[in-house]
């Protein structure tokens, strides 16, 4: 028996991103995230992911999720914003828009 490694990490095969909100047919362009941290790790938190149509009603809603989030010691959680979307890009390399961040 032959044991294979392999030299470059496995990738997800590709899927469609669907906008979150229920009918909508389009495919999610953003997501709609708060960034978290505990104090060693960090990520995006996800609310929801929205197609361009859709954020102006979901980018409310986050922001009534964050405001009702408990943490826990030495958490953060920041407001949330909202970031394109972009196949194999990692929260980091997301870029954010605000223009679009309208209650």
């Amino acid at each position: 028996m032959t044991l294979k490694l392999y030299d470059e990490p496995m990738s997800m095969p590709p899927y469609t991103v669907m906008c979150y909100t229920a009918g909508c047919p389009n495919l999610a362009a953003f997501k709609v995230a708060a960034r978290w941290n505990d104090g060693l790790t960090q990520e995006l938190k996800t609310y929801f992911l929205s197609c361009a149509a859709c954020v102006p009603q979901l980018y409310p809603l986050a922001v009534a999720k964050r405001a009702a989030c408990h943490l826990g010691p030495g958490e953060s959680l920041d407001a949330p914003g909202v970031y394109e979307l972009h196949r194999g890009d990692r929260d980091k390399q997301l870029k954010r828009r605000p223009e679009l961040e309208k209650k």
